[in-house]
């Protein structure tokens, strides 16, 4: 077995495809050791890259974008997450919810994992006709100090990741008016990447981990989330069952798992909005940015 670890900014739901792939043994069919780590602060992910310790790292598109022709180049060659796995809840029904109701209003959002929530709110402000200026934000705290402030009455909205959104809103503290994972469109949210130009030797590797990966998520399209109901209790032991059906068949449904291949079209809407956080100075093309060679076998 060869050894292959990933480094990953989080243990998420919008990761089920690797878990499964890993439970199914469709990395050791491969002749993959795969192993994962979540190391704290999250931005150890690059150490332990650089380090030697991993493979690749799992995160945000945003940080290899950044980093573009200002340092380490950072290769992604595989997604995971199709869309972003986020909600936003608010203190009405979600049925009198509009984006126009944000202008003059506040947005809590987690800030302390990285930028990927604040460049979508506002690309998703963007999109709706609402100048970002228009809203304040509240973006420099941890999500549960957020949720319990919000909890407390600070803030309009509050973004923070779907699971635990749901959790709030069961709980009577707010409504989910509009969950974004199945409303705010595709991102290539969650990606794999590597260090420097790799090789033939990592190129291999990388189609191997891809094509488990693809079959991973060939299982999870495929099957009710009822069917393994076990296994994300097992997996996701935070979360209620019930829960982690619900919202595994969600996002079945919505397009959170397509293929190991990152969509380009999703990727250039993902760049404006990465460029207008001011992380890049342009967006940066597709062909640039993304190793497509180890996806190769799946449709473009």
């Amino acid at each position: 077995m060869q050894r292959f670890r990933i480094s990953a900014t989080g243990h998420s739901l919008n990761y089920l495809p690797e878990y499964v792939a890993r439970w199914q043994g469709y990395f050791a069919e491969e002749g993959l050791d795969v192993s994962a780590t979540v190391p704290s602060p999250w931005d150890n992910v690059l150490k332990e890259l650089g380090d030697g310790e991993a493979e690749a790292v799992l995160g945000g598109v945003w940080v290899p974008s950044m980093f573009f022709g200002r340092g380490t180049r950072y290769v992604p060659f595989a997604q995971v997450a199709a869309r972003a796995p986020l909600a936003l809840v608010g203190r009405m029904p979600r049925e009198h919810f509009t984006w126009a109701q944000t202008r003059g209003k506040v947005i809590a959002m987690k800030g302390s994992n990285g930028a990927s929530v604040g460049l979508f709110i506002k690309l998703l402000l963007r999109e709706n006709g609402i100048d970002p200026g228009e809203v304040g934000f509240i973006q420099d705290l941890d999500g549960a100090m957020l949720a319990a402030l919000f909890k407390g009455g600070m803030g309009d909205f509050l973004a923070i990741d779907y699971p635990n959104a749901a959790l709030f809103e069961a709980s009577g503290h707010g409504h989910v008016v509009a969950p974004l994972a199945i409303t705010g469109g595709d991102v290539p949210w969650s990606v794999y990447y590597a260090s420097g130009e790799g090789d033939d030797a990592r190129l291999d590797v990388q189609t191997r981990f891809a094509r488990a990966l693809g079959r991973g998520m060939a299982f999870v399209l495929a099957h009710d989330a009822g069917d393994y109901a076990g296994f994300l209790a097992k997996t996701f032991p935070k979360l209620p069952e019930a829960l982690l059906v619900r919202l595994t068949n969600e996002y079945r449904r919505c397009g959170m798992w397509t293929t190991p291949r990152v969509d380009r079209r999703a990727y250039d809407r993902w760049q404006g909005g990465i460029a207008a956080g001011h992380l890049v100075a342009a967006p940066i093309s597709y062909d640039d940015l993304i190793d497509t060679r180890p996806v190769s076998a799946f449709p473009a």
